[in-house]
């Protein structure tokens, strides 16, 4: 099955993902431009996933629409690369409230993009699903995963570690509770 677009979203031109309703575990990264944080989070998650042979549904999106359709950013591509993962199908999306229903759990890199995506939500069950990353391998801390858009090859490589370290928590903390 997959997620239909209504009329008013097809004329404005949004983008859809297709989501395996079957998935034991549907999972959105999010981060503002969805090119350069949420496609690592999200490529590190499947790549994890496959190797341990779980169903789960991954996709990424981001509050703002500057970047609908592009790429990751090739810094993005470049770091996951070199770790052995490839992003580069991946395409920049906005977030839509269908997103909120869709997904089981929402991972938001920092806590500016989680406030604009609760602000989506409609109930206080719908707000209970989006988290900060961090909060899943550093519990209680609120860490934001830095932007690194306006950094060098650094910082992309500092974010690639936290979102490994995270990825590896929300597989051990989420593994066990759906069937």
């Amino acid at each position: 099955m997959s997620y239909l677009p209504d009329r008013e979203e097809k004329k404005q031109n949004f983008m859809y993902v297709q989501i395996n309703y079957f998935s034991i575990m549907k999972v959105l990264m999010v981060c503002l431009g969805n090119i350069c944080r949420s496609p690592l989070a999200q490529g590190i998650l499947e790549h994890k996933l496959k190797e341990k042979g779980l169903d789960w549904t991954v996709d990424s999106a981001g509050t703002g629409g500057g970047h609908v359709g592009l790429g990751p950013d090739n810094r993005s591509q470049d770091i996951a690369r070199v770790h052995g993962i490839d992003i580069s199908a991946q395409e920049a999306r906005k977030i839509r409230y269908a997103d909120i229903t869709a997904f089981d759990v929402i991972y938001c890199m920092d806590s500016s993009n989680l406030v604009n995506v609760r602000d989506l939500c409609h109930t206080l069950e719908e707000e209970a699903k989006v988290k900060l990353i961090m909060n899943e391998s550093d519990p209680g801390k609120k860490l934001d995963v830095p932007d690194p858009y306006y950094g060098g090859p650094s910082g992309f490589e500092k974010v690639f570690q936290m979102l490994d370290r995270a990825c590896d928590a929300i597989i051990e903390n989420h593994r066990d509770k759906r069937h």
